[in-house]
């Protein structure tokens, strides 16, 4: 039976959110920090999750998931700014069961 996960956002302002995510809704990280307002309208998912912008690139803080990137992802980070060895497109990570207790913070805007 699938079940709500809980998840850390710390938002561009530096503010921690502890927030709860669905993981039978089939949404992404990316979905999620639009759903629960964590970032300015408008500046997040701005190309609706095709990992063509990286306006939903946020740091990994913890083990909780690979910091391994698919190559739709690593040509995106390529190009963006802020960019660090933890970064991920929250467009790419699904919200599964295996991220309960995820820690990330989302990156600077573009």
């Amino acid at each position: 039976m699938p079940q709500d996960i809980t998840l850390k956002i710390t938002d561009r302002n530096g503010q921690l959110h502890e927030v709860l995510a669905p993981t039978d809704m089939n949404l992404n990280i990316m979905e999620l920090i639009r759903m629960y307002e964590l970032a300015e309208e408008g500046t997040v998912g701005v190309c609706g999750g095709m990992a063509m912008c990286a306006s939903c690139q946020c740091y990994v803080l913890n083990d909780k998931i690979s910091l391994e990137r698919n190559s739709d992802e690593e040509a995106m980070l390529w190009e963006a700014y802020h960019v660090k060895d933890n970064s991920r497109l929250g467009c790419q990570i699904p919200i599964t069961e295996d991220l309960d207790g995820l820690e990330i913070e989302i990156a600077p805007e573009q």
